[in-house]
């Protein structure tokens, strides 16, 4: 049920939920079945980086798969910083989650023989990728996953509802302070799960949605929580080149199709970057075609596809030709863009943050499983088998047995939205020029010395800039701290991996 907006100052419930993406949604939703659940959303239920997964879901669910053949894949992508035993949980008890979710009602596509139709993509050493209409999986999830939450008694949804800042009581996080339609409301909880998201809003060119402003990760930070590996951004390699925010993304899938890039003369360049070609791994493939931009633009033909492409792709069809491209005849136009955060909230394997009460699943977490750099489609798996565990554990948490006192406090305002927006647009882009694909000592202390610019001006009612800002600050200051290249992670000062820096992680 929705909570309506006449609400009091103060709310208590047993497990607080933060975010409504997969991991959000999962959690309140097997949750539930233990107690009540109180569902933060930042706008509405239906708003998150879930929706505009295109890609679809891995789990090793096929003939001659394996989930030890997936682990593998997945070290090999993590480039030595993934945490073995997280790999292993995921890999072990995702195709149960993928097989739950579709007795939940998620109608993910199937073969000729009634199995589900499995793809491939980049780094994947077999087809293992569920999908969804084609391209639309992470819709379908949300859709299923939402439904769910709609029909429990026992979840209640509170929309238009951004946390500011975690409550901390003796070393313990006890709820959080928010603004509700600009109310300010405090909430109160046995155990609080932050499943806000990541932060692709910190970047000029981005596939994420408007939300994801690292709210999770600046919260948390603030209030004493350990965060890890926050320099290591994933860059989708091939989002629609226009002028929008966010940009529309190109799904990896179809490149696993067939489909390939070239350069501004027309010429493919990734067979000799490359063994995989276009399917290498996308830390790879976002920085050759970054490079080959500087000679022109890149675009990604896959006219070979002409027959097939409508079909197999119809939310991507759909986005070329409201952009006026007709991917059948036309080549698209495609440029790397900021697309998953592989660090976040230090986390063990039930979801526990170093504070006591708190939980992080999906993107604003980390779990370890992604290490230095994410394999295709394991993000939808992450947030499915994490939010299972964290739900589990959280609500074994002891109740409050006191709760803190009351205290005067009001959601600052903000008298000058124009003002934010400028400071905001300022971060993206000093973080895409000086913090993106290609960084450097001189180019991060450039961007950190703007960044402290700009949050010397920024209004104290600025609260969602406030934590853009400081979860750009997180970034470029791991990113200048890392003297190596590993996954995600690319400074041309340093352009090899170093093995001293094997297994060694940079924390805050």
């Amino acid at each position: 049920m929705y909570m309506p907006l006449d609400l009091p100052e103060r709310l208590r419930t047993r497990l607080l939920v933060v975010g409504t993406g997969v991991a959000g949604l999962a959690t309140a939703w097997r949750g539930a079945a233990r107690g009540p659940v109180l569902l933060l959303t930042k706008r509405t239920l239906f708003d998150s980086a879930t929706a505009y997964a295109q890609g679809g879901i891995a789990a090793a669910l096929g003939a001659g798969d394996s989930p030890e053949r997936h682990s593998q894949d997945t070290l090999a992508a993590g480039a030595a910083l993934c945490d073995a035993e997280a790999v292993r949980v995921l890999v072990e008890e995702g195709p149960a989650r993928v097989l739950e979710l579709e007795t939940a009602g998620a109608r993910f596509d199937l073969g000729e023989n009634g199995a589900l139709r499995l793809g491939r993509e980049a780094a994947h050493s077999a087809h293992r990728i569920v999908h969804a209409r084609g391209d639309q999986t992470g819709a379908e999830i949300a859709a299923t996953l939402a439904a769910k939450v709609r029909q429990s008694p026992d979840i209640t949804v509170l929309e238009h509802a951004r946390v500011l800042e975690l409550i901390v009581a003796r070393g313990a996080v006890v709820g959080v302070r928010a603004s509700v339609a600009g109310r300010a409301v405090e909430i109160l909880a046995d155990a609080t799960v932050l499943a806000t998201g990541g932060c692709g809003q910190v970047y000029r060119a981005t596939t994420n949605p408007l939300v994801a402003t690292g709210d999770g990760y600046a919260i948390a930070h603030r209030a004493g929580v350990t965060l890890a590996d926050m320099e290591f951004v994933q860059f989708h390699p091939t989002a629609i080149a226009t002028h929008e925010n966010p940009l529309a993304l190109i799904s990896e899938a179809v490149r696993g199709e067939g489909a390939v890039l070239l350069d501004a003369r027309g010429k493919r360049f990734m067979k000799a970057r490359h063994p995989d070609a276009e399917l290498a791994p996308r830390d790879v493939v976002s920085r050759e075609i970054f490079r080959a931009q500087h000679e022109g633009p890149v675009h990604l033909d896959a006219r070979m596809l002409a027959r097939t492409f409508s079909r197999r792709f119809p939310g991507i069809f759909a986005l070329c030709r409201a952009r006026g491209i007709d991917p059948r005849r036309e080549l698209i136009p495609v440029t790397p863009a900021a697309h998953y955060m592989m660090g976040g909230i230090v986390v063990d394997l039930a979801g526990r943050a170093s504070r006591a009460r708190l939980y992080a699943c999906g993107e604003v977490s980390r779990t370890g499983v992604h290490g230095a750099n994410r394999l295709a489609s394991n993000s939808l798996l992450e947030g499915l088998v994490f939010a299972e565990r964290v739900a589990r554990d959280a609500t074994t948490v002891t109740p409050l047995r006191s709760l803190p006192a009351r205290t005067r406090w009001r959601v600052p305002p903000l008298d000058d939205r124009g003002a934010a927006q400028v400071a905001a647009d300022a971060i993206r882009q000093e973080m895409w020029e000086h913090a993106g694909i290609a960084r450097s000592a001189r180019g991060l202390r450039k961007a950190l010395a703007a960044l402290d610019a700009i949050g010397a001006r920024l209004a104290p009612g600025a609260t969602e800039e406030r934590n853009l800002l400081d979860t750009a600050r997180l970034i470029a200051d791991a990113a200048l701290l890392r003297r190596e290249s590993r996954g995600g992670h690319f400074r041309s000062d340093f352009p090899k991996t170093r093995r001293s820096w094997q297994g060694r992680h940079i924390e805050w």
